[in-house]
């Protein structure tokens, strides 16, 4: 698959048109849905043709607002669109009444003329890193038979790994952008929490709600990120010799997958042998998390809080047990236990300033294992078990208001594995300079 300026070039050479991206993206779609897949909830078709056409005449006249512009992407199913119910993937608000304006970061969509294909799947109300789905369904990652695409933006990662969109717009709460790119073999950025607006988006946790993309290459990130937070960051690779990247021993390595372990460590001898400084470094702090976060932390007071009045009446039934099971945790967290929390959040942060120091970029495995496989999360024991597995790398980050990237590491005939670039709140340019350079380091060694 191109990736976005490839599609750029393709439309401004006159080789292709918008029209024709999105036919082709809808009969992609059609084929995938017919097959029994569940990456998009609905489609609206005629008005991305419509789109499109108008994209194709703006284009004639010399109108291109940017390099996105005419190109296919899909929505994750809790952002407002004008005219469209956001459901967020529940069938508690599947009759609620349509958005009367577009979330902002939608609408900055549409104003760099991306062509808005649907709304895709999801974990219900975002709660969840592996993206079951009892109501519409479970988005299963291309790159194995079988397997999960991992969540929450499940839907998101299938759209762009089976080319039915260019990109996908996501949100990331506790790694569910980063957890479906690792398992999809795509790139996902969560940039630092406070860059993109969360206007117009439902929330789980706003104190760790994010929003970035799902795509093809750092520089699609790079450019979904520019429109969506109107920053312009110096994101000019960075050289590979002489970069210091942090690497945790403990508490991030812990139960890794064998062949993530593999994987990760092999990428750490291609960044030394090209000249990076590998620092390995402890964080014994990180062990706190699960105490610190025993009753459900943050997101689930958080969410508590937008659902309470659901969850306490006969609407309870609508929703996906799992996910109601977690958000009732929340009614537990008093209003001590959650500055608690906060408290406790600030302490790690400043910790974590230090554990890094002048480090460039912090490295790990995006998520401990690989896809798992559905059959294997049908009990109720093992999906909690494999969700907080799954969850332990990324959700660091979101705890420390951090921002990470995550790149494809594994070989061609390995199943997908994440690797983690990370940085705390505010080092997204310098995220992304590193994350360019290791891009072009591990494609030259696939």
């Amino acid at each position: 698959m191109k990736d976005i300026a490839e599609f750029a070039q393709s439309l401004a050479d006159g080789r292709t048109t918008s029209e024709a991206l999105v036919k082709l993206a809808l009969i992609r779609i059609e084929a995938h849905r017919a097959a029994g897949g569940a990456a998009y909830i609905s489609v609206d078709a005629e008005a991305a043709l419509q789109s499109a056409r108008a994209s194709d005449l703006a284009r004639a006249s010399g109108y291109v607002p940017s390099p996105l512009a005419g190109l296919p992407v899909s929505i994750k199913d809790l952002f407002d669109v004008a005219g469209q119910v956001t459901a967020a993937g529940s069938r508690l608000l599947a009759d609620a009444p349509p958005a009367r304006s577009d979330a902002l970061v939608v609408e900055r969509l549409r104003a760099a003329g991306a062509i808005l294909l649907g709304r895709t799947n999801m974990s219900e109300f975002a709660f969840s890193g592996l993206g079951l789905n009892p109501h519409y369904g479970t988005p299963l990652t291309p790159s194995a038979e079988q397997r999960i695409a991992g969540g929450s933006s499940s839907g998101a990662a299938v759209s762009v790994a089976l080319d039915m969109a260019v990109a996908g717009l996501g949100t990331d709460t506790g790694g569910s952008i980063r957890i479906p790119a690792a398992f999809c073999g795509l790139t996902g950025f969560k940039p630092s929490a406070s860059r993109a607006p969360l206007t117009g988006t439902f929330p789980l946790a706003v104190s760790l709600d994010s929003i970035g993309a799902l795509s093809r290459s750092v520089a699609d990130c790079i450019l979904l990120d520019q429109i969506i937070t109107g920053d312009h960051l110096d994101t000019r690779a960075a050289p590979l010799s002489g970069l210091r990247l942090a690497v945790t021993r403990d508490f991030v390595l812990d139960q890794l997958d064998a062949c993530v372990a593999a994987a990760f460590e092999r990428t750490l001898d291609l960044l030394a042998k090209a000249g990076a400084c590998i620092r390995w470094f402890d964080f014994p702090e990180l062990h706190e998390l699960p105490r610190i976060n025993a009753a459900g932390g943050l997101t689930a007071a958080e969410a508590w809080h937008v659902h309470r009045q659901w969850l306490d009446s006969d609407n309870a039934q609508c929703y996906d047990a799992r996910v109601a099971q977690r958000i009732r945790r929340g009614a537990a967290v008093s209003a001590a236990d959650y500055l608690d929390i906060k408290i406790e959040r600030q302490r790690l942060i400043t910790i974590a300033g230090e554990r890094l120091g002048d480090a460039d970029a912090w490295l790990m495995p995006s998520v401990a294992v690989v896809p798992p496989k559905l059959a294997d999360l049908t009990d109720d024991d093992a999906f909690f078990a494999t969700n907080g597995l799954v969850l332990r790398n990324t959700s660091v980050i979101n705890f420390l208001d951090g921002c990470a990237l995550n790149l494809p590491c594994q070989r061609a005939e390995e199943l997908p594995v994440g690797l983690s670039i990370g940085g705390l709140h505010g080092q997204d340019a310098r995220v992304l300079q590193v994350s360019r350079a290791i891009e072009a380091l591990l494609q030259g060694n696939t």
